[in-house]
């Protein structure tokens, strides 16, 4: 029986002939290549023109050759990651939830009515959690505004994955269970619907609109680090890089890393393993 690195690979190496750019993700679904700047945290932001890997989604590639290094320099890799926003497909991937009372299909299905579009049959994935992933091609950017990235503000239930983004591939293993391809469902990504493409776009700012001031950090840093010393086995790094994202977020990112780490000790991480997750969530 192949292992779940091996699975992997073989489901990553798949995608990439279908012109998908990959990489490799941990348990926890996060990049698992460890960036080659960690052990200097004032090193400028890098997106791989250092010529090294560790650089996230900066890493995707549709190379099988380039695949396959990147999964033998994380071989703790058992998932991977497909980039959103890239050439051919231009990828844009809707994550309909159904954890904590959201029904993300039903949200869908309220807007298709609302604005009067379908939904085309497309590639879609059933995850570990109850719920779905569906691709979509996309217009290129430039010249339309790229697709951003957003949690629960298109509709409650329903997170878009677009160009800065990733949605963790069919047949990968991960914490809470296995990505699996929905029989039936197409092989390659139905265009968008022309009347959903503008309810994703206003997700955030345009070029022609001032940005909103910055709003009161959402979550208290009191409230973050208790999220954080309660993980229970097998959530420890999944929580503190959310915890971590919702702090840079905020604009507490840097002042809250040491106490985020700190917390994470906590847990039984090792330090190494907390500020690696705490500067994966601030390249995210």
């Amino acid at each position: 029986m192949a292992s779940p690195h091996a699975t992997a690979l073989t489901h990553a190496l798949v995608a990439a002939g279908r012109g998908y750019s990959v990489i490799p993700l941990t348990r926890a679904k996060l990049p698992a290549v460890r960036s080659p700047h960690h052990t200097d945290p004032s090193a400028p932001p890098c997106h791989g023109a250092c010529g090294r890997p560790g650089h996230g989604i900066h890493d995707a590639t549709p190379d099988p050759l380039a695949v396959r290094r990147l999964f033998a320099a994380a071989p703790w890799a058992t998932a991977y990651g497909i980039a959103c926003g890239v050439a051919p497909h231009h990828l844009i991937g809707i994550d309909l939830d159904t954890k904590h009372g959201a029904d993300g299909l039903t949200a869908l299905q309220l807007l298709a009515g609302e604005h009067h579009f379908t939904l085309p049959p497309t590639v879609t994935v059933h995850t570990p959690s109850g719920g779905r992933h569906l691709y979509f091609s996309g217009p290129p950017a430039p010249p339309a505004p790229p697709v951003p990235n957003s949690a629960g503000r298109l509709a409650p239930g329903i997170d878009i994955r677009g160009t800065g983004g990733y949605l963790v591939g069919p047949g990968s293993l991960t914490s809470r269970g296995r990505y699996h391809l929905i029989p039936g469902t197409p092989r390659t990504p139905a265009p968008a619907p022309p009347a959903l493409l503008p309810l994703l776009y206003r997700l955030s700012p345009t070029p022609h609109q001032p940005k909103p001031a910055p709003a009161p950090p959402p979550h208290p840093a009191p409230a973050l680090l208790r999220f954080v010393r309660t993980s229970p086995d097998g959530q420890r790094n999944a929580r503190l890089f959310w915890a971590a994202c919702r702090a840079y977020e905020s604009g507490l990112g840097q002042e809250m890393a040491t106490a985020l780490t700190t917390a994470a000790l906590d847990t039984g991480l090792t330090e190494r393993e907390a500020r690696a997750t705490i500067a994966s969530a601030a390249r995210r």
